[in-house]
């Protein structure tokens, strides 16, 4: 079973050929009848009438980061008071906010609620996959990060540039999956980010994982040591890279007119839960188009570290490797005491990735939590929260008469 893994993060794992910027479209379009598929971000949220501008900042420890920003809804051209922030989930980008299309993603629907939006990327995704002196396509060192260097670097790094770029004191932060874990090690780490934070959504939430039901995450966590030791051995540093091979595939073997769709649903719903009222097969091929986006190895092993521990803490260099960087013997848990910040949880009963037992325990545990709000559709999954054909129905209004709160 490990070398079947390994060989699969093999074949998944080389190096992207071309940058995603430099994609050549004609190899995808051929494929899909969604030219959102094969479309940059910007591009997407330009096409339907929005306006849209791109940033790049460099993080202290030199990695360069893409920000996206919608400052106003489609029909205004005044850019609104408040500032919204969204943070994707492993293996995604900032398309996950748009690629529903307006009034269906989260992005849309917050502009045109009169918000100035603005979506980050994180380090090792197509769109932050830079250095300013190690090249990804060669570099183990640049590859050296779990979703901890996320918090504790990235997500600092775009809120202060989102802060000062719009001459605002806070913000409010729209964290999926391990944007919420990013969220919660940020705060835990560095506490005076709290004061930027207005109020702080988490959709499905991930800190505690050691209850959550998913297969795949079951393989990984159970095999988590040895194919940590594997994986540095033969120098697989990247999961899942984005391009152009992939996206290919998916367009073929996920199109609407393709017999093997079924499998790309069911192969979603193994890892993240059995939702098919959710589930908008026209949305899979874009999907392809954006998804994966690429992590570091070490980010899902991190996960894996979580799910056999049954802390939420930093990550595990083994007895010998926590003496160094920790001055002990094991990894520090994080201090979600130190979390001030006003935080509302959203969490659903199919979710497979973000367990109820575990949601409960990040609720006890955090300083000022404001409300934990089950999705009312018992077969909602874990991307139902950015691809689901209620989402905005059953979150995103929810999420945004909270804001109004604020």
């Amino acid at each position: 079973m490990l070398v079947l893994l390994a060989l699969c993060l093999v074949g998944f794992a080389q190096p992207s050929p071309l940058p995603s910027k430099h994609l050549k479209p004609d190899r995808i379009q051929a494929t899909s009848d969604n030219e959102d598929t094969w479309l940059s971000v910007p591009e997407i949220i330009t096409k339907y009438g929005y306006p849209c501008e791109e940033y790049h900042i460099t993080t202290p420890d030199n990695y360069i980061l893409t920000l996206h920003r919608i400052p106003h809804g489609k029909n205004s051209k005044v850019t609104p008071s408040e500032v919204a922030y969204l943070q994707h989930g492993i293996l995604s980008s900032s398309a996950d906010w748009i690629i529903s299309g307006p009034s269906k993603g989260l992005a849309y629907v917050l502009a045109d609620e009169g918000y100035d939006v603005w979506m980050g990327n994180a380090r090792g995704n197509k769109l932050s996959r830079n250095h300013t002196y190690l090249n990804p396509n060669t570099s183990d060192e640049f590859w050296d990060f779990s979703w901890h260097e996320i918090g504790y670097y990235d997500l600092p790094a775009m809120i202060d540039f989102v802060l000062e770029k719009t001459n605002k004191d806070s913000l409010f932060h729209i964290g999926h999956s391990q944007g919420t874990t990013t969220f919660y090690v940020m705060m835990s780490m560095r506490p005076d980010y709290n004061a930027k934070v207005k109020a702080h959504f988490s959709l499905a939430p991930i800190g505690f994982m050691n209850h959550m039901t998913s297969p795949l995450m079951h393989i990984i966590a159970f095999w988590q040591k040895p194919m940590g030791l594997l994986l540095n051995l033969i120098g697989i540093r990247e999961f899942l890279p984005s391009n152009d091979f992939m996206s290919l595939g998916g367009n073929i073997l996920c199109g609407d007119d393709s017999l093997t769709q079924v499998l790309c649903t069911n192969a979603l719903f193994a890892i993240c839960g059995f939702s098919p009222k959710e589930m908008n097969g026209t949305l899979l091929p874009i999907m392809s188009g954006h998804t994966p986006a690429g992590a570091s190895t070490k980010q899902f092993l991190h996960y894996a570290q979580e799910i056999n521990s049954g802390h939420f803490r930093r990550y595990d260099y083994g007895m010998v490797g926590n003496l160094q960087k920790y001055g002990s013997i094991w990894a520090p848990d994080y201090d979600l005491k130190k979390i001030t910040a006003p935080v509302y949880i959203h969490y659903s009963n199919n979710d497979w990735l973000s367990g109820k037992t575990d949601v409960d325990r990040l609720y006890s545990g955090l300083a000022n939590v404001q409300g934990k709000f089950l999705v009312a559709e018992d077969s909602f999954n874990h991307l139902d929260y950015v691809f689901g054909i209620r989402a905005r129905e059953l979150v995103y209004n929810k999420v945004i008469s909270l804001m109004k709160r604020h």
